[in-house]
């Protein structure tokens, strides 16, 4: 089953498990791609067969499209005013549009190997620890310094009122 929306998205917490489903991706894809090309194909073999015959008619019964002179530009014009011919190219349009929708969907699979492997690239550099900044002892130290003598005071200040009570 192709999901295309839900095969080209990534879980960023789960990377491994991305990667591990990645080859076996791009393989189901590039199948589709590949059974849809054949579609194509299939579909523009049945156009050009269906054109090959109705000029066969043309050329035989002119009357039928009533033609007063067999003419290349006239029998190629009239192919196309065809019911049949239109089915038949409506119908290799379609698979065309689907083999199309196909390749781009192999381009983005592999645009998620690219993104996937960037990914862990960032991943190995740390780039998802969060920022952290240097630390500067001279001034911890001073801020420290500075904390404890507030609270000596503080305790100097409880003994003595305690010992005046």
């Amino acid at each position: 089953m192709i999901d295309y929306e839900q095969d080209t998205l990534i879980d960023p917490d789960a990377l491994d498990v991305e990667w591990l489903k990645q080859a076996q991706l791009m393989g189901k894809y590039v199948a589709y791609s590949a059974s849809a090309k054949k579609d194509m194909d299939d579909s523009k073999e049945k156009l050009d067969m269906g054109k090959a015959y109705i000029e066969m008619d043309i050329r035989k019964n002119p009357a039928k499209y009533e033609l007063e002179k067999i003419t290349e530009g006239a029998i190629q014009s009239t192919i196309l005013l065809q019911e049949e011919y239109q089915k038949l190219n409506a119908e290799y349009n379609e698979t065309k549009y689907e083999y199309e929708i196909s390749v781009a969907a192999v381009r983005a699979i592999d645009q998620k190997k690219t993104a996937l492997e960037n990914l862990v690239k960032l991943l190995g550099v740390s780039y998802f620890a969060g920022p952290k900044a240097p630390r500067d002892l001279s001034r911890e130290w001073i801020q420290e310094s500075e904390r404890k003598a507030k609270n000596a005071k503080v305790r100097l200040k409880r003994k003595v009122t305690t010992a005046d009570d």
